[in-house]
C-alpha cells in the first residue's frame, strides 16, 4: 500500500480524532476567512462611495452620523439646513462642486434622495434605460431598486414616510420612472433619485388638505421654482469638492465655527470608524487564531499518541523494507491530510457564510457583501495551515525516523 492508502486508513480508524482535529481547523479558518472578506468588501465599499467627495456638510450633531447618512444612506440625518447657506456653499470660490441632498423619504426600504443630475456624475454612474430626471416627480432608479421592486421606465410608485419600509404612504403624489441607472456596485445602486422639488412637494401635500397638495403639484409641475417663492426651504445635506488643496484647510474649520452647521471630511471619520471597529475585528481575529493554533496542538498530540501507539506496527514496516523516510513521510502525509481537510472545510463554511449573509441580513445585503470574491489574502491561510501540521507532525516523525527496530520488535 502506498503512502497516502497507509495515511488515509490510518486516519479512518481514529475517525473521531481526525473529525475533532478537522472541525477545529475548519472553525478557526473559517472565522479568519469571514472576516477577510468581509473587512476587505467594506473597507472597498466605504472607499468608494467616498471617492470624489472631500466634505459633507449637514446640521450639527456627530460628524460620523452625518457622513453615514449622507454619504452611504446607513444613518439617520442629523437634520436639516437652510436652503439658503447650501446655496452660498456652491458659489463659495474654496468649491469646485456642490451637491445638495433632500432625505425623508423611502419606497419599499430604499432611499428617496432629492438632489440633481450632478449627483450622478458624481457617484460615476450612468443610466442603462430611459434617461436622468428632469421634471418634479420624476424619478430615475438604481438598479437594485428597480430589480428589487420590478420596476421598468413608465411605471408608477408612491413613496413612503421615513428613511425605513412600513412609513405611511404619501398617497395622491406619485412618482413616475424614467429612467433606470446601470450597476455600479456603490450606494447609488439601492437609491431612487428625484428633484429635490418632487421631495419639498411630497411633503407640502403630505401636511395639507390634498386639494392644496393638488394645487401644489400642478403648481410645480408649470414649472414654478419653490426654492425662489420659499426661502425657508431646508435640504438634509451638501456633497462637496474641492477647488484646491488649501480648502481642505480653510473651508471645514470656517464652516464650524462661524455657521450652525458642521463640516465632516470623509476620510478623517473612516479612518475613525474602521479604527474602533478594528479593535474588535481583531479580537476576533485572535480568537480564530487561537483556534488555529489550538487544532496544530491537537494534531500534535493525536499524532504523538499513534506514534506510541503504533510503534510495533511502524517496526514491522521498518522489518519488511520500508525505509526511515517513508515511516516519517507517512505522519508528514497524515498530518497534511488533516490540515488540507481542515482548512478546505474552512474555506467552504467562511464563504458561505458571507455569502449566506449577503443574501438573507439587511445591512449586509445593502452593503453588497458576497462570498463569491476570493481576495488575494487567502492563499496565506492555507501555507499557514500546511505549516502548522507540519510542525505538529515533526516531533513525531523524528521519533517515528529514530525507532529502534530490533528493541521494538523484541518487546513485541
Amino acid at each position: 500500500m502506498n503512502t497516502l492508502g497507509l495515511a488515509w486508513a490510518y486516519l479512518k480508524r481514529s475517525a473521531l480524532t481526525t473529525a475533532l482535529n478537522v472541525a477545529l481547523l475548519a472553525l478557526g479558518t473559517g472565522t479568519i476567512v469571514v472576516l477577510i472578506l468581509v473587512g476587505t468588501q467594506v473597507q472597498d465599499r466605504l472607499a468608494k462611495d467616498a471617492a470624489g467627495i472631500d466634505l459633507v456638510v449637514g446640521a450639527k450633531g456627530s460628524p460620523l452620523q452625518l457622513i453615514l447618512s449622507a454619504l452611504y444612506q446607513i444613518d439617520i440625518p442629523t437634520g436639516n439646513i437652510p436652503l439658503s447657506q447650501a446655496q452660498a456653499l456652491a458659489s463659495d470660490p474654496l468649491v469646485a462642486r456642490a451637491v445638495p441632498l433632500a432625505l425623508g423619504d423611502s419606497f419599499r426600504g430604499y432611499r428617496i434622495v432629492g438632489t440633481d443630475p450632478a449627483f450622478v456624475a458624481l457617484r460615476h454612474a450612468q443610466v442603462a434605460m430611459g434617461r436622468l430626471w428632469q421634471a418634479p416627480m420624476e424619478a430615475t432608479v438604481g438598479a437594485q431598486v428597480a430589480r428589487a421592486a420590478g420596476l421598468k421606465v413608465g411605471d408608477q410608485f408612491n413613496g413612503n414616510h421615513g428613511l425605513s419600509a412600513g412609513g405611511a404612504v404619501h398617497e395622491g403624489t406619485p412618482y413616475t420612472v424614467v429612467g433606470i441607472l446601470a450597476p455600479t456596485g456603490g450606494v447609488v445602486d439601492r437609491l431612487v433619485l428625484t428633484p429635490i422639488d418632487s421631495v419639498w412637494a411630497v411633503h407640502d401635500a403630505h401636511h395639507h388638505h390634498p386639494d392644496d397638495a393638488h394645487e401644489a403639484h400642478d403648481h410645480l409641475a408649470e414649472g414654478a421654482q419653490p426654492a425662489q417663492q420659499a426661502p425657508e426651504r431646508e435640504v438634509t445635506s451638501v456633497l462637496l469638492r474641492y477647488r484646491s488643496p488649501i480648502a481642505a484647510a480653510l473651508l471645514p474649520r470656517r464652516i464650524n465655527t462661524g455657521s450652525a452647521m458642521q463640516a465632516a471630511s470623509p476620510a478623517a471619520e473612516m479612518t475613525r470608524l474602521l479604527s474602533l471597529v478594528g479593535i474588535g475585528t481583531d479580537t476576533v481575529r485572535g480568537f480564530g487564531l487561537l483556534l488555529v493554533a489550538s487544532s496544530a496542538l491537537s494534531i500534535f498530540v493525536a499524532l504523538y499518541n499513534a506514534t506510541q501507539a503504533r510503534r510495533y506496527d511502524l517496526a514491522v514496516m521498518r522489518a519488511l523494507g520500508a525505509t526511515r523516510t517513508r515511516i516519517s513521510c507517512l505522519l508528514l502525509t497524515e498530518a497534511l491530510a488533516m490540515g488540507a481537510a481542515g482548512t478546505a472545510l474552512g474555506l467552504a463554511l467562511g464563504h458561505g457564510a458571507v455569502e449566506l449573509a449577503g443574501r438573507l441580513v439587511p445591512q449586509a445585503r445593502d452593503m453588497g457583501i458576497t462570498g463569491l470574491q476570493f481576495p488575494a489574502t487567502e492563499p496565506y491561510l492555507l501555507v499557514l495551515a500546511a505549516g502548522l501540521s507540519v510542525l505538529a507532525a515533526l516531533v513525531p516523525a523524528v521519533q517515528a525516523y529514530r525507532t529502534d527496530v530490533s528493541a521494538v520488535l523484541s518487546r513485541g
